[in-house]
């Protein structure tokens, strides 16, 4: 659900360090401790204010889901000449925020300094040192998606509408400015990627949009939009054709190599350990998992191999529909999240479970939470219904199984991804609720997943300790696969190989995963994050009584909102030193 430019705003996402060309970052600057706070003249304030107007001006599709409803209907220069521009504005800004020195300000704004140069130098490293909007269409992918405006009912129906067709007019010149950025040769996967998304647009633009505002009475309006709609639509589908007329001089050269995706890994999440250490804390976890899944299927079907038992996992169907049993899981899981003081609930927000929308059924789940400007608008976690067409099997066989979508529902929502927003938007920093770091959200979702089996949900059942061992093997294998296919030479082939038989897919889900980790090398956060959270929770809590404060870790991790989990560690334990991993 991340892409290269969102991260994940849940959204979305993704340092007080430099990156620019082939340099690595230094350590982070040593938090002070326990200083008096800084005077309230000392300007901070005024300037981290302005500096999130001046970068939801420059990237408005990520204020419109953040909540900053001014923005509606505008998408990012991305002429050449508009990305020049705002990689030299995001030197000087970085520039001018570490002019604020230790000294000036309080510790919560020297931690929102940090946050500030940790988003310049994600964006920085992406736009320059990557050069993603020349290489990965997928860098354009999140802030072309409309769903804020149909799904999101922050104002009248024809008010939206009204914002929508500027917004169509947009994705006409944005279309023509990715085409004038995209050099050729692309790198084959990266290539696919855009041409799916270019399809799946145009066919919505087709099909579906038009459904969403069919309530409109007004005729004048209504005609405004059919002629944007049309024009929509025509330049996503030439944006196709530009995907398939390139597809013969497509190479397979989307690797980022070891330095640049060390780099990554610097400027986005703070991460520092030498790449052969963190492939092997990565690797390590997999094989704790295999271990873990051949005692749990040894225990639900004696005698029988591995797959026999996963396919009996897959095979065992939500009764009832997976909408019915999933409402019926999230409430299972608030009382059992309170009745086992796993983590507090601050308030009393539900999360809304409902069908995905035709135009947005490419996942089978996922969640939907309104940004941190928004006042009002409902989570919703969205469970995509087979397509009708397909034949009866098929429809069977796309349903998870009952234990693989309660795990689902413990990353979607309770305590994942829906509890993390619960507490971010009351106690973070607008920073850190506004920029939520990839390894910080799915990190957090992931770790709840097995957090939770821990606390005791399914009471020891080994089926249910097999699904949950099937999401974590899967994320598992991601992140094997985006380490070997961008610094090893790993091929698809060979990542679609360890997605069947390390994490057990099914022959089209290993194909799509492995796809992912070309144009998504950082899908290895969800593992990646997880280890972090995993190891700062024993570290913080060992002198705290162990398990029993597993709790009030919980409750003081997502007080931070969504920085990177280093930058956490180092507030939470004193400056430590130690390992992340």
């Amino acid at each position: 659900m991340h892409s290269l430019r969102h991260g994940a705003l849940l959204i979305a996402a993704f340092i007080a360090a430099a990156i620019t060309g082939c340099q690595r970052a230094p350590e982070p600057p040593t938090p002070k401790a326990a200083a008096a706070p800084a005077p309230a003249s000392n300007g901070w304030a005024a300037f981290r204010d302005d500096f999130l107007d001046a970068y939801f001006k420059a990237e408005p599709a990520l204020a419109v889901y953040a909540g900053r409803h001014e923005f509606d209907g505008q998408l990012p220069d991305w002429s050449a000449g508009g990305i020049a521009h705002e990689i030299a504005r995001l030197h000087a800004v970085r520039e001018r925020t570490l002019e604020f020195r230790d000294s000036t300000l309080s510790a919560a704004e020297r931690f929102e300094r940090d946050s500030i140069v940790v988003r310049i130098d994600r964006d920085l490293f992406w736009a320059e040192s990557a050069e993603a909007p020349f290489k990965n269409p997928a860098f354009y992918t999140d802030s072309l998606d409309p769903s804020p405006y149909l799904k999101r009912d922050y104002a009248p129906l024809e008010q939206r509408l009204r914002v929508f067709i500027g917004f169509e007019h947009a994705v006409v010149t944005a279309v023509g400015e990715i085409k004038a950025n995209l050099r050729l040769p692309l790198a084959q996967p990266l290539l696919e990627r855009g041409l799916s998304a270019a399809k799946g647009f145009a066919n919505f633009y087709h099909k579906d949009v038009a459904k969403v505002f069919a309530s409109v009475k007004d005729e004048r309006l209504q005609a405004e939009f059919k002629q944007a709609n049309t024009a929509a639509e025509a330049a996503m589908r030439d944006l196709a054709a530009f995907f398939v007329a390139n597809r013969k001089t497509s190479t397979d050269n989307f690797a980022l190599g070891e330095e640049k995706f060390a780099q990554m890994l610097a400027a986005s999440e703070r991460v520092t350990t030498p790449l052969a250490e963190l492939e092997g804390a990565g690797r390590a976890d997999l094989q704790r998992n295999l271990a873990a899944l051949r005692a749990a299927c040894a225990a639900l079907l004696p005698g029988k191999s591995v797959e026999a038992c996963v396919a009996k996992v897959a095979h065992n169907k939500p009764a009832g529909g997976a909408l019915a049993v999933a409402r019926k899981q999230l409430a299972d899981l608030r009382s059992f999240i309170e009745a086992h003081g796993v983590v507090s609930i601050p308030g009393a927000e539900q999360a809304l479970v409902n069908e995905a929308p035709p135009y947005n059924r490419d996942n089978f789940a996922y969640i939907d939470i309104p940004g941190p400007y928004e006042k009002g608008i409902p989570s919703v976690y969205y469970i995509a219904p087979p397509d009708p067409s397909w034949t009866a099997q098929a429809q069977r066989d796309y349903l998870p199984g009952r234990a693989d979508l309660l795990f689902t529902s413990v990353h979607e929502v309770w305590p994942g991804h829906f509890l993390q927003f619960l507490h971010s938007n009351r106690k973070g920093s607008i920073v850190n609720r506004v920029f939520v770091g990839y390894a910080f959200a799915e990190g957090w979702a992931h770790y709840a997943e097995e957090m939770m089996w821990e606390e005791g949900l399914g009471n020891g059942d080994a089926e249910t300790h097999v699904g949950q061992l099937l999401n974590a093997l899967l994320r598992n294998v991601r992140f094997v696969s985006s380490i070997g296919m961008h610094t090893h030479g790993m091929k698809l082939a060979e990542s679609e190989r360890l997605f069947r038989e390390q994490a057990y897919a099914d022959a089209g889900t290993a194909r799509q995963q492995a796809t992912r980790g070309a144009y998504d090398p950082a899908y290895l956060n969800y593992t990646m994050g997880k280890l972090m959270i995993r190891k700062l929770r024993d570290d913080w809590t060992a002198a705290r009584g162990g398990r029993a404060a597993w709790r009030a870790f919980h409750d003081q991790f997502l007080s931070y909102g969504g920085p990177p989990i280093p930058m956490v560690r180092a507030a939470m334990m004193s400056n430590d030193k130690g390992p992340l991993f």
